[in-house]
């Protein structure tokens, strides 16, 4: 098992159970069409790890947001980062059979559904961004749409996963890897960040570099560890296909540098990490203890 402090492992299970709650509630707000329904919550609320909420309501909370303030950004992140998974998994991408131990979306809902989920869960990611809110001023939640949409699209995921696509079957250079998964997977990790550090009264200019900093180099070690355990772990392990992309002729870190080599790059991205945290001015350890437990964790 992969380690976890106490504090870690109780504070992320009370905000994944906190957000799961918030965002079935917001899923089941009635629709004409319920088999679309079915196809998003099945790819929202289903198992996932919920870095992403962790790190709004963590990176929040550290800077004295509400928990109540954070609730729909947290939802909104997982709606985009669900979607994605959703469409990554079909025949004309990834083509995965599984996701999170269970049929992926259009294994059980057919493609035409399931490109209709993600299409849907994109679009509501903004709807609950944009919802009034107490203690969220209108600036802050345009700030945040912006934020979300400027990760999500060309500019960040959706430009990385094109470049992953077009990368299919070329060798690339550590470098060409480095700028395909700071869009394609660290886009959203510092989007996570930058929503929950919008919605607090305690961030400055300065605060905002140290967490994209931060962000910066746990969106990389986030994807080489998870290229290691594509390479180490089993199907069981991990709760779908090991290397899958081996199979797609796609270099990834581990096959770049090696296992060991990936592990040393792993280490320095963490010293970069736990560096920038340093230069933030309030309690960091639960950001420190995550950092811990992704570098370290089995699946």
């Amino acid at each position: 098992m992969s380690a976890m402090s106490a504090q870690l492992e109780h504070q992320m299970a009370a905000y994944r159970e906190r957000h799961v709650a918030w965002l079935q509630n917001a899923l089941q707000q009635q629709g004409p069409a319920a088999e679309l329904q079915q196809a998003m919550a099945y790819s929202a609320i289903l198992g996932g790890k919920r870095v992403r909420p962790f790190l709004v309501y963590a990176t929040g909370e550290m800077l004295g947001a509400t928990l109540d303030a954070l609730d729909a950004p947290a939802a909104a992140i997982e709606c985009v980062h669900a979607y994605s998974l959703a469409h990554d998994d079909l025949p004309a991408m990834d083509n995965d059979a599984l996701r999170r131990g269970q049929p992926t979306c259009h294994v059980k809902f057919g493609e035409a559904t399931a490109i209709l989920a993600g299409d849907a869960l994109q679009t509501m990611a903004f709807q609950l961004l944009t919802v009034p809110h107490v203690d969220l001023s209108s600036s802050q939640q345009l700030e945040m749409v912006a934020a979300l949409a400027h990760a999500s699209g060309h500019l960040g995921m959706c430009g990385g996963q094109a470049l992953d696509i077009a990368a299919t079957g070329h060798a690339q250079t550590q470098e060409a890897l480095e700028q395909i998964h700071h869009l394609k997977t660290g886009a959203l990790i510092r989007a996570a960040m930058q929503l929950g550090a919008i919605a607090a009264p305690n961030r400055t200019p300065e605060i905002m570099t140290a967490i994209d900093d931060y962000a910066h180099a746990i969106g990389l070690a986030f994807q080489v560890k998870d290229d290691i355990l594509d390479l180490t772990s089993t199907p069981e392990m991990l709760g779908k296909a090991t290397e899958a992309d081996l199979a797609l002729n796609k270099t990834t870190y581990a096959t770049l540098l090696g296992v060991a080599g990936a592990e040393q790059l792993l280490r320095q991205l963490t010293e970069k990490a736990l560096h920038a945290l340093q230069q933030i001015p309030y309690n960091t350890q639960l950001l420190q203890d995550f950092t811990d437990y992704l570098v370290t964790r089995d699946h």
